[in-house]
């Protein structure tokens, strides 16, 4: 596995047409691939984050135009690719779930997000995914040359759980992409963030979709790349942008040891057990 890497986040728009998002998506990756080893997108990048939509939006992994489209980039950019989230079709349900690529253009790994966004805050917000969504029951984290990677996404970041059983599973950075609202985000993206690298002692890349005043669901961008201490590395605005930051997986070992959290925790009184 390298020292470091270099990763790219792309906070890209999301509109109606899915073609036109494939296509953006497609030119985002292209950009960022001279400078990066792996690039990551946000979470329902294919189609608008609307619960209604998603069962027209859906494809199938195996008959997706959505998914070959980013094989192919892989291949063409020779990069890894964390491809956000789309709507996934399988046997009657219907799937949040990312798909990671390697650099010759294959799949290896799934993440079905696990904890659907099921809120109602009176006056702010209502959103159910639950009313056309399938939750997955999978803790995920892909062995790659650059390091083992933990991937949760959106609403999954909010359970310790999930991101303390990716790292004790061997994961150095957790990918999250996220579309947090101008309700959550303001007030819980950044400290969550941060939180769960400082927990973990892990490096953090949370990707969010551009910010478009005018959708139904306005994200709250603010993609970022958080390191084990805590640190922002790299925060982007609201519009659509791309963020890098290096990997440095020499601060891992060396933050673990001077604060030895995960050496020192009480797994005779309490553990986490990976069903």
């Amino acid at each position: 596995m390298k020292d470091n890497f270099q990763v790219a986040l792309c906070q890209m728009k999301v509109v109606a047409d899915k073609s036109e998002n494939i296509a953006r998506a497609i030119s985002m990756i292209h950009e960022a691939a001279p400078n990066s080893d792996l690039v990551i997108l946000p979470e329902m990048w294919n189609c608008p984050y609307q619960t209604s939509l998603f069962p027209e939006y859906a494809e199938e992994r195996g008959n997706s135009p959505t998914l070959d489209a980013i094989s192919k980039s892989a291949k063409d950019d020779g990069v890894y690719i964390v491809a956000g989230s789309i709507p996934e079709k399988q046997d009657g349900n219907i799937y949040n779930s990312c798909f990671i690529f390697n650099p010759q253009g294959e799949i290896i790994g799934t993440h079905r997000k696990v904890h659907l966004f099921d809120i109602d805050v009176p006056g702010e917000i209502s959103f159910k995914e639950s009313e056309t969504l399938t939750a997955g029951n999978q803790i995920t984290v892909v062995d790659t040359p650059l390091c083992k990677i933990g991937i949760c996404i959106c609403y999954d970041v909010r359970f310790p759980e999930l991101l303390r059983l990716m790292v004790l599973e061997g994961a150095e950075l957790i990918v999250v992409p996220g579309a947090f609202n101008l309700t959550t985000g303001p007030a819980h993206w950044k400290p969550l963030i941060q939180v769960r690298a400082v927990d973990n002692q892990v490096f953090m890349a949370a990707a969010s979709p551009a910010r478009d005043p005018d959708a139904s669901y306005v994200a709250y961008g603010h993609s970022m790349v958080c390191d084990p201490w805590g640190t922002i590395l790299k925060e982007a605005r609201t519009g659509e942008q791309i963020i890098y930051a290096t990997i440095n997986r020499e601060m891992i070992p060396k933050i673990r040891q001077e604060l030895p959290l995960l050496l020192n925790r009480r797994s005779d009184i309490y553990q986490l057990k990976k069903k």
